[in-house]
């Protein structure tokens, strides 16, 4: 089985900016400690890997999907599926190593709570590995490659379309909460796919806990959970109403830095960037012309 890195900061953050003592001293941010970079993988000899065709083959698939996304061959958000479907222990084992794992990872929980979906971008931009459980204990596993897998998208746009319920009656401590509300509403109303993405800085408003709280429960969670490592880390979900994510950003000790709202379709953070799936190429590609040395 493929491991996904566990997601280190806490799933239901404790986040209220604009609140604070007078008497409280200043404290300042700590400064980042570290960064997820690119480590080009340790390979086996080629002589060893001459005994794997099954990952060589899919490898090569892998490298002909991304070049196609990458040279704009395929269309806007298309992304190609490379099933691992009957690969040996050996062969998946192999693939793993190559891949590696990158600093973006998500999970799509099914209906019922648990995970349906594990996914792990691996060490080259835009190549990503998914995990699907099913009800009856099966597993499938494929190699999806594209700027972000197209499952996240699809789960997003239906739990924005499902039928809430009624809204909670505003608490007397809400203060600033329902102009946001507005605010963000008025740009679902006016959202269309390729539109700047809208953000409200949270961090920047005179908010209270209740407002956040208020928020939260307005705006509903839903069933992706997005987890972006660079300097920190970006903790991305999808809200209950169309178009909408709750972005928060985390300093190297997990302290919130920076809480917001996203109007669009995907956040860009999770996205792998058009420039990174070029040199994405360029370095599975060097990695491939290794494995043909076998």
């Amino acid at each position: 089985m493929f491991d996904i890195k566990p997601f280190p900061i806490p799933v239901v953050a404790d986040l209220g900016p604009g609140s604070y003592s007078e008497d409280e001293t200043l404290d300042y941010i700590s400064m980042p400690q570290g960064m997820e970079t690119f480590h080009t993988p340790v390979l086996p000899e080629p002589e060893d890997i001459a005994q794997h065709a099954g990952a060589v083959q899919v490898l090569h698939e892998v490298l002909g999907a991304l070049r196609k996304v990458a040279e704009g061959a395929a269309p806007q958000h298309t992304t190609a599926r490379i099933t691992l479907a009957g690969m040996t222990t050996p062969d998946l084992h192999l693939i793993n190593q190559v891949l590696g794992e990158g600093e973006v990872s998500a999970q799509v929980l099914a209906e019922h709570g648990t995970p349906g979906l594990q996914i792990q971008e691996s060490v080259f931009a835009g190549i990503w590995r998914v995990i699907a459980s099913q009800a009856d204990g099966t597993v499938s596993d494929w190699i999806e490659v594209g700027a972000v897998p197209e499952v996240l998208r699809q789960t997003a746009a239906l739990d924005g379309s499902q039928t809430r319920t009624a809204t909670l009656p505003m608490p007397p401590d809400v203060m600033n909460a329902p102009s946001v509300l507005v605010e963000l509403q008025d740009q679902r109303q006016t959202w269309l796919p390729g539109h700047i993405p809208h953000v409200v800085n949270l961090s920047l408003l005179p908010l209270t806990p209740m407002d956040i709280a208020y928020l939260d429960h307005q705006l509903g969670t839903g069933r992706v959970l997005i987890l972006s490592r660079g300097y920190g880390n970006c903790r991305i979900t999808n809200c209950c109403v169309p178009h909408t994510w709750r972005v928060v950003y985390y300093n190297s000790q997990d302290a919130v830095i920076l809480n917001s709202v996203e109007v669009t379709d995907m956040p860009e953070v999770a996205c792998a960037a058009p420039e990174d799936l070029l040199d994405s190429v360029h370095r599975l590609h060097e990695v491939l012309l290794w494995v043909n040395q076998s």
